[in-house]
Order: C-alpha cells, then structure tokens, then sequence
C-alpha cells in the first residue's frame, strides 16, 4: 500500500523560500507530516509549511532533528522578525531616500564631468589651428582673435561643417560631366530605387536576412539600356550594402552609376534624392522610386507601386514598355508625360489601357484604309468594264 514520506531538503541559505504554486497540496503535506512526524520546514510567505511528496515505498521510520536543523529553524524566525521590523521603522525609511538622493546627485555630478571633459578635448582638438608641413600654425580669420576665442570659433565652424556634411549631399556635382564626341552620350537619364524597386529585403530562419530580387530586373536593365538611357542607381542604402547587391543584378554593366546615402540631402529626418545635383537637364531626367517624399523633384518622379516580395510580380516588364516607349518617341520633356500619369493612382496600368486603346484605334484606321482601298479598286474596274463594252 502506498504511504507518504517525507522528502529531506538541505537548506543552505537562511531566507531561501519556496512559492505557494511550489507545494500544491498543503493539505497533503499536513497528512504526510502526520505519517511519517518527520519534515524540514521550508518557507512559504509569511508561513512555514513542511515539504514532502508522494511515494510508493515504505515510511521511513522517524529520526530526530539534528543538531544543524534545530540552528537552522532557530536564525531563519529571528531574522523573519528583525526583516519586518526594519521594514516598518520610519529612520530606516528616511536614511534610505536619504541615500538615493545621494547617489542622484552622484549621478548627475559624474555626468557633468564626463560631459565638460569631452568639451574640453572636443575644444582642444577642433579648436587649434592647422598646421603646415613643417608644424608651424597656418593663419586664418581667428588668428588675430584672444586664444580662447580662437579656439572657440574654429570648434564652432567644425561643427558647422559636420553638421553641413551630415545633411548635404558630399559633391555638389553627383555625376560627372555629359559624354562629348566621339562617344555617345545617352539622350535621357533613368534614375532607378534599389530597395522595393528591384530588390526586397527579407528574413527567415532558415537564411536570416537577404535580398530577393524582382521578377524582370535583367528584362527592364536589358531594354532600357544605352543608347537609350543612362542608368542610375540612386538610394538610400549604405554602399557596402548595395554595392554587392548591384553587382549581382547586373552582371552585364547596364547600370553607369552607383549612388548612395551619402549622395542624399538630409532634410526633416529624411534622406532625399536631390535631382538638381545630378548634373543632368531635368528634363531628360525620370526617377523611379515608391516614396513620393523621397525625391526633389516630383515632376521627375514616376511612382509605382512599392513591392512586397510577391515573385508573380510583372510590373517591371510593363515599365521597361512604357519607358522604351517614351525613349523611342523621342518626348523633348519628359515632365509633361510624368504629369499625365501622376493623376492615376497606378501608372502603369494607365499606360497597359492607353496601349490597348491606341492599338484598336490603329486597327480600326487599318480597317477602313484597307475598305477604302477595295473600294477604289472596285469602282476602277467598273468602269474600265464599261468602257470596254462600249
């Protein structure tokens, strides 16, 4: 038959405590302590409780406490009433917040002296003069200024420029000059969006983090290439993030030029493709991108829809149409065209419908050239029949 026994737990620490959810039959505990009289008390809040579990062999027969048990049960209950003693002693209370206030000040005391440090090495580093190739000081608008002010002006003005480096884009000139004679120079100039345009980053947990590249990105690179556009990649991602991923999608050197974050303007938070530094005639320009905010000129800006990794995904082959198309036409502003489909919420749809009715027009004009060509050949034989009889 099955009987209760008691299970000997050696406590090493005074205040180790055991959860409520930890005994979940304390009514069996009492039981079992009854069978066997024999249990360590283990803590349970405020309230000793003995700690057993169930088992299949025989009762133990019952052993006394030992000497180490009976220290043991006699430090913990002293040191539970000294705990809550303390706890309701009202100097206790104050010589805490007394102490954390103390070590608030501390605080803010190291913070300010760590912060007037870095000044001071910022001041002392930015704020001397340069110095020329023998390491004598090279004079400049401060030079006749007090030294402390000197030193002052100059960390002022590097600042400054930082601050100008961070924002602006880092040339004013982004591409160099047009091609001259003998070489040709393509006539218009595509500005293409890495990420969500021809790429889309994703994660799992079978690869982590990659890249997914869009369905028709050689197609539209292949149709749009020189002599009929000069490619450009201009994006916010960081160079040695895009710069291999360019490689890849383009192994045959369609794209010219490659630009970055640091080719942006940054403006509210945002980094911006400034068009006007491209050196470039905006009106040759078209740049492609999903953010509306995220390019200068929106005249210059065909939106599209931003892509979300669906490998079904057509609309580049319908852009490397529409932009063919507008090569092709030989269009003297381009800005015109991006103004008609700037009103359609999904542009290349409304070129795919324009398409689709400028070929049944054309069909329809083929149809009645060629009924007014039967008819003409028609009322010519009539009449050469007539004559003959005649």
């Amino acid at each position: 038959m099955a009987t209760w026994r008691c299970v000997r737990v050696l406590l090493t620490n005074p205040v180790f405590s055991v959860h409520k959810s930890h005994v979940p039959h304390r009514t069996l505990c009492h039981v079992a302590h009854r069978q066997c009289r024999s249990a360590f008390l283990v803590r349970n809040g405020s309230k000793w409780v003995s700690l057993c579990r169930y088992s299949t062999q025989k009762a133990e027969p019952e052993k006394p406490l030992g000497l180490a048990d009976e220290l043991l049960a006699a430090k913990v209950q002293p040191d539970q009433g000294k705990e809550k003693a303390e706890e309701g002693d009202p100097e206790n209370e104050k010589e805490k917040n007394e102490k954390a206030k103390r070590l608030r000040s501390l605080t803010f005391i190291s913070f300010g002296v760590m912060m007037t440090g870095m000044g001071g090495v910022l001041l002392w580093t930015w704020g001397a003069p340069s110095v020329d190739v023998e390491g004598k000081p090279i004079r400049d608008e401060f030079s006749d200024m007090p030294v402390v002010q000197q030193y002052v002006m100059r960390t002022w003005r590097a600042m400054n420029d930082m601050n100008k480096m961070i924002q602006e884009p880092s040339r004013e000139k982004l591409l160099p000059e047009p091609l001259k004679e003998p070489y040709i120079q393509p006539p218009y100039t595509l500005v293409l969006e890495l990420r969500d345009i021809l790429v889309h980053p994703e994660w799992t947990y079978e690869t982590g983090w990659r890249f997914k590249k869009r369905p028709g990105v050689e197609f539209l690179l292949h149709h749009c290439a020189p002599p009929l556009f000069e490619i450009v990649i201009y994006t916010n991602e960081q160079g040695f993030t895009a710069f291999p991923l360019i490689d890849h999608l383009d192994p045959n050197g369609y794209i010219w030029y490659r630009l970055f974050k640091d080719s942006t303007r940054y403006v509210n938070g945002k980094h911006i493709k400034d068009l006007n530094c491209l050196n470039r005639d905006l009106s040759k320009v078209i740049c492609v991108d999903w953010d509306g905010e995220a390019v200068s000129s929106p005249r210059n800006q065909l939106k599209l829809k931003r892509w979300d990794g669906n490998m079904n995904d057509q609309s580049l082959l319908e852009l490397a149409f529409m932009l063919r198309t507008i090569a092709e036409s030989e269009v003297g502003d381009v800005r015109e065209v991006i103004d008609y489909y700037r009103n359609f919420e999904d542009p290349l749809a409304a070129f795919r419908e324009n398409q689709r009715q400028a070929q049944e027009q054309e069909l329809i004009m083929k149809q009645r050239v060629e009924e007014e060509r039967q008819s003409k050949s028609f009322t010519s034989s009539w009449a050469s029949s007539f004559l003959k009889r005649r």
